[in-house]
């Protein structure tokens, strides 16, 4: 073995996946452990609809702030950075309560006054109200991640594009995004395999994802300790297998950047 390779091998990963097969083994030989995940598997759906939806969402939120911080006119400006820096400051599960329960019905008051159809605050399920608490708050990160990808592309490029005469919209798209999107996909992706984490956070509205339906089982079973680990369990394969997978597009990303059009 050459120097430093040992330093190098993903010993982490090897026992980590070797954890993982012997919990998936004991729930597939043990009745107990059967049943829990069988219970689990059911709001697996959810936490994976919650993740997708909620950061998709504040995606595009946080990209148009991330633009609104950039605009010429100062008080947009202004009014971007009061956002993130309210939405930055406050814990996500106190914001999951404040839509909930405040923001969610003075909206559907203002709607109801508007004389339009009337709209009861029932209507709006759980679990798009903490997608949306999901989405307010994670807009707020992304936008500063956006944001500097954005100025992380040569000044000299976009006036390069502005003399071939491309307008603003084809200078982000051919010029700003591609180059920003390289700088950005390492904390673009911590941020999503945050929101897989975070998402379990809306177990404390009721919403029936792999956590709430950990404490209802446990709740049911007394076994803590079995339930509890498989809820950890999936959580931890769902995180590794992402950060593990962006870790790839990186190192692609990079290799494809450092062959250059020349070499490829």
């Amino acid at each position: 073995m050459a120097p430093g390779q040992g330093r190098d091998f993903p010993l982490w990963l090897v026992v980590l996946g070797g954890a993982l097969v012997w919990a998936f083994a004991l729930a597939l030989t043990s009745d107990v452990h059967a049943q829990i995940l069988a219970t689990l598997w059911k709001g697996l759906g959810v936490t994976l609809l919650v993740t997708a939806t909620a950061f998709a969402g504040a995606s595009a939120l946080g990209l148009l702030l991330a633009l609104g911080s950039l605009s010429r006119l100062w008080l947009v400006r202004q009014a971007v950075r009061l956002y993130v820096e309210v939405m930055r400051g406050i814990p996500i599960i106190v914001l999951l309560l404040y839509v909930a329960f405040v923001g969610v019905p003075l909206a559907v008051e203002a709607w109801n006054a508007l004389g339009l159809a009337p709209l009861r605050t029932r209507a709006v399920p759980l679990l798009w109200r903490a997608v949306a608490a999901l989405v307010l708050a994670y807009a707020s990160f992304l936008a500063e991640v956006f944001r500097a990808g954005i100025l992380s592309v040569d000044p000299g490029q976009i006036e390069a594009a502005k003399a071939l005469g491309l307008n603003r919209v084809q200078r982000f798209r051919l010029i700003v995004a591609p180059q920003a999107f390289r700088v950005i996909l390492p904390p673009y992706g911590n941020d999503f395999v945050a929101m897989v984490k975070d998402s379990s956070l809306v177990s404390v509205l009721g919403v029936t994802d792999v956590t709430q339906l950990g404490k209802v089982a446990a709740a049911g079973n007394f076994r803590y300790f079995e339930t509890y680990n498989m809820v950890a369990l999936i959580y931890l394969t769902l995180t590794v297998s992402l950060s593990l997978a962006l870790r790839r597009l990186e190192e692609r990303l990079r290799a494809r950047a450092g062959a250059g059009p020349g070499r490829r």
